[in-house]
This record gives structure tokens, sequence and C-alpha cells, in this order.
């Protein structure tokens, strides 16, 4: 992998990262504003947060696996 493409890859792992952390802090905000009564929105938020998390996860290894190689 290219010096360029480990830095794409690492804005790539940072911008997920912030996108992980907005959808956590949508979980969190529900928690907080809106339960029990939008309860309704727990799974959609939640998945969310899930995938987002789960991107951010697999680039990080991806990026951390390259910095070894």
């Amino acid at each position: 992998m290219t010096d360029e493409e480990l830095k794409n890859l690492d804005k790539e792992v940072k911008r997920l990262k912030r996108i992980a952390g907005e959808r956590a802090a949508q979980l969190h905000d529900l928690v907080e504003e809106r339960l029990p009564a939008g309860y309704e929105e727990i799974p959609g938020i939640a998945q969310s947060a899930y995938a987002a998390c789960k991107a951010w996860a697999d680039a990080t290894a991806k990026l951390n696996s390259m910095h070894l190689s």
C-alpha cells in the first residue's frame, strides 16, 4: 500500500469514528430524553450505531494491519 493510500485510509478511519460518535450520541439522546415513550426508536437507532461502530472497527483493523506490514 502506498503512502497516499495509507493517508486516505487514515482519513477514512477518522471519518468513520466521527460518524460512530454521532450515532452513539443519538442513542444516548434517546435514552436520556425520549424513553420510555420513544421505545420504538430503539431498534433503528441501535442498529445504526452498531453499523457505524462496526465500519469504524473494520477500517481501524485494516489500517493497523497495513502499519504492521
